[in-house]
């Protein structure tokens, strides 16, 4: 599926299979979500909108239910010997 860049709110990428009727949306946390049975209308709607952000929220995100299919970057934890993430050597002079 081709995916058409945006910057529109937390959307980054959309894109549309017809034959399928799949809408698949990119979000600014690096998920991508998958919709069902999209209309034609709704994905014209949507790339032609002056606020696609808006619009997805508005007409897309509350009325039918998305699949996941990439979850959020993991965020990287601090090695478990130091709190902060770096080491710190501390000598008794």
């Amino acid at each position: 599926m081709d995916m058409l860049k945006t910057h529109s709110g937390k959307l980054r990428a959309i894109g549309y299979d017809g034959g399928k009727r799949i809408l698949r949306v990119a979000l600014e946390d690096g998920s991508t979500l998958e919709y069902q049975n999209v209309g034609e209308s709704l994905w014209r709607n949507l790339k032609s909108s002056g606020s696609p952000w808006s619009y997805y929220r508005d007409n897309i995100e509350d009325e039918f239910t998305a699949t996941r299919l990439t979850t959020k970057p993991a965020t990287s934890m601090p090695p478990a010997d130091s709190p902060s993430g770096s080491s710190i050597s501390c000598r008794a002079r």
